[in-house]
């Protein structure tokens, strides 16, 4: 009997691996538009379609990927495959994401001087950076919608805007300004909740 269980998670292991492998097969083949367009294409299918995470998980997956070195999309696949499948979830979201664009990229780096003066080429990208705006700006209307959990929220965004485009502070200080916003605004609210108990 113990045999059949280990069997049975071994395999649904492996079954879920393989749909992650697909899955982000699919985000690195067809998704354009960078890291936003694929955190777009998660929350459709992860958070609306099958479930698995909430809005706010992939907001904190995110938030977490863009606060860490390297790119912002490589650390959230890194962040799902792990939260879904350990290591090896992590580790086969990474690689599947990045195989087709490598494959892509060693194509074009071969015909770069063929590719680079095509028209048809050029004509096709600009209608692709067209059609990817709606994706991204639907996946952060989808996500806005699970960041403000409190009122004070939206006055920590205004001023991170006003700091990031007048003040052009780095992104960094606006992470941790972010972090401590959070943390004393919850500690505000949970208190406030005490209190109102009380």
């Amino acid at each position: 009997m113990k045999n059949t269980n280990e069997n049975n998670t071994t395999n649904d292991k492996g079954s879920n691996l393989m749909t992650l492998f697909l899955d982000f097969l699919k985000f690195g083949l067809f998704t354009f538009g960078g890291g936003w367009s694929i955190v777009a294409q998660m929350q459709k299918l992860y958070v609306e379609k099958r479930k698995v995470i909430t809005s706010q998980e992939l907001l904190d997956m995110t938030s977490v990927g863009r606060s860490l070195p390297g790119t912002m999309i490589g650390n959230i696949a890194v962040l799902f495959g792990y939260s879904q499948c350990g290591i090896p979830g992590a580790l086969v979201c990474l690689f599947a994401m990045i195989l087709p664009p490598f494959i892509v990229l060693l194509v074009v780096g071969t015909f770069y001087t063929t590719f680079k003066s095509n028209y048809w080429v050029a004509a096709a990208m600009g209608g692709i950076r067209c059609a990817v705006v709606p994706i991204i700006l639907t996946a952060a209307f989808n996500m806005v919608k699970g960041a403000f959990k409190y009122p004070a929220c939206y006055a920590v965004t205004i001023i991170c805007v006003i700091l990031y485009l007048a003040f052009d502070v780095s992104c960094v200080y606006l992470v941790i300004l972010g972090a401590i916003s959070g943390w004393l605004i919850s500690l505000f609210y949970a208190h406030k909740e005490v209190s109102d108990d009380e």
